[in-house]
């Protein structure tokens, strides 16, 4: 027995039969190659999911035949993708970090550049070994907007050994978090509904990272792609895309340990704006780190006052 390949396929009755894969994938990519750019990629993950298989299990069985159910739940998938439904919400899960998180409406989508944000947080926080003597509590950090709850937990998941708050405004994405929480068995992660940092309970951080909301209100960009069917509260946020921003890095200084950092993502054309804003507002140590494709992304700053 080869136990290192996937099970085979049992063959169907003729009348069960909606298709072979190999066949499936080929129609499909022509039906989506108008509308999206990964047409391929799309097919793969959309008939992967019906069929509750990896996406490699698929090329290994190019000529698997299909139930008529599941191809008929695919088609349904492809018609709604057609229309620029996301893939996201279309399975209801995204890969982010390590995890599979759970996604919907009420959230934002994440993104694989927004893992910088939790390799920079990563690099930054003090090691475990640094944290002895500071008892139960260890280091704190605070994701601001945690929407599906990617980057809190993300961290959380690599450092046990820190507290961190994740909170969001909304008690919908909020519920999506805790949920992505349990399912990873995550509990050093406290969630706490509110408005930035309206709501939460007074302590100091030794990390503050967020995602904001930062393009710009009257940006075309908001009628096309996935960002149309994400909530526009966690996209836009005034004329120039910073007022958020702008709150978060007045405010931060406030909820900040003596040497602790504050961690933004941002816009690719913001980084300059963005470090300003922090050199202003007394950050030090300022930088803009940028993504995979070369664009700025991460901005950071280091609060030395008490």
């Amino acid at each position: 027995m080869n136990r290192g390949n996937p099970s085979p396929p049992t063959p169907l009755p003729q009348g069960e039969r909606g298709g072979r894969i190999r066949e499936l994938l080929a129609n499909a990519v022509l039906k989506l190659q108008a509308s999206s750019e990964s047409a391929r990629a799309d097919a793969e993950i959309l008939l992967a999911h019906c069929l509750q298989k990896s996406r490699t299990w698929l090329f290994t069985w190019p000529e698997k035949e299909v139930d008529s159910t599941i191809a008929t739940a695919f088609m349904r998938l492809l018609d709604e993708r057609s229309k620029g439904v996301p893939i996201a919400h279309l399975t209801g899960q995204r890969e982010f970090w390590t995890l599979n998180l759970k996604v919907t409406p009420d959230t934002l989508i994440p993104r694989p550049e927004t893992e910088l944000l939790v390799e920079t947080a990563l690099l930054l926080l003090p090691s475990p070994l640094e944290g002895e003597g500071l008892g139960v509590r260890g280091y704190s950090l605070l994701d601001l907007g945690t929407g599906t709850g990617a980057i809190a937990l993300a961290i959380a998941s690599e450092r046990p050994d820190a507290h961190v708050i994740a909170c969001d405004f909304s008690p919908a994405a909020l519920a999506v978090a805790q949920e992505n929480a349990h399912a990873h068995h995550i509990r050093n992660v406290q969630f706490v509904q509110s408005d930035w940092f309206g709501a939460l309970p007074a302590q100091r951080f030794s990390l503050i990272v967020s995602n904001p909301p930062y393009i710009e209100t009257d940006d075309p960009h908001l009628r096309q792609g996935d960002v149309r069917f994400e909530p526009l509260s966690a996209l836009a946020s005034g004329m120039d895309g910073l007022d958020d921003i702008r709150h978060i890095i007045q405010t931060a200084p406030q909820w900040l340990e003596a040497g602790g950092w504050l961690l933004l993502e941002h816009g690719y054309n913001q980084g300059a704006s963005v470090t300003a804003l922090l050199r202003n507002a007394g950050f030090q140590k300022v930088r803009c780190l940028p993504d995979l494709a070369g664009n700025d992304r991460v901005s950071v700053g280091q609060w030395l006052q008490g």
